[in-house]
């Protein structure tokens, strides 16, 4: 639920309770009055502004209590879920921050391994750099050595001296078959 729901949602509740205090306070009057319990004067509007004071002690006294026993408590909620959001927040800030700096870390890092690389090949021109031990591939050739006997592949072109039939001619085209 989002803040600004949140806030319309606790807005009509508090509306909601004003409406059901006042109606209560209105029923409390006519009640009384109704019982002849309090002041029953014989001028209407003796009566009515006698009432009305009477209403507005008993809606004072209601909301003294209402701000005594519910509204710190309110209070204190709002302000409790609102040191959660900020802490949150402050979390997040700090794993982004975080995040940052690692990557950063990193690409510090590659650069310094490529200026090493780059040193290495001005120093040493021609030649092919090391690799590092992460480097899948590798240039290990003595499992190949053709003086052992092993057969190489003919492509087509054999170096010995001795004359073999091809089927190319001195030009390197395909002879014509016979």
């Amino acid at each position: 639920m989002t803040s600004g729901s949140q806030s319309v949602d606790q807005s009509e509740i508090r509306l909601m309770g004003l409406i059901l205090m006042q109606s209560l306070n209105v029923g409390l009057a006519i009640g009384v009055f109704n019982a002849g319990i309090w002041i029953d004067l014989e001028s209407t509007m003796l009566n009515a502004f006698t009432y009305a004071m009477g209403a507005f002690f008993v809606q004072g006294i209601a909301y003294y209590f209402f701000k005594m026993f519910f509204q710190q408590g309110m209070d204190d909620k709002a302000r409790q879920s609102e040191m959660e959001r900020e802490r949150r927040n402050r979390y997040r800030s700090m794993e982004m921050t975080f995040e940052r700096r690692r990557q950063d870390m990193e690409l510090r890092m590659q650069e310094a391994q490529l200026e090493q690389e780059l040193r290495w090949m001005e120093n040493n021109p021609g030649k092919i750099p090391p690799m590092t031990l992460s480097d899948p591939i590798s240039l290990d050739t003595g499992a190949f050595n053709p003086e052992k006997g092993d057969k190489t592949l003919d492509l087509g072109v054999s170096f010995d001296d001795k004359d073999t039939s091809t089927n190319r001619g001195a030009d390197g085209k395909f002879k014509k078959k016979e």
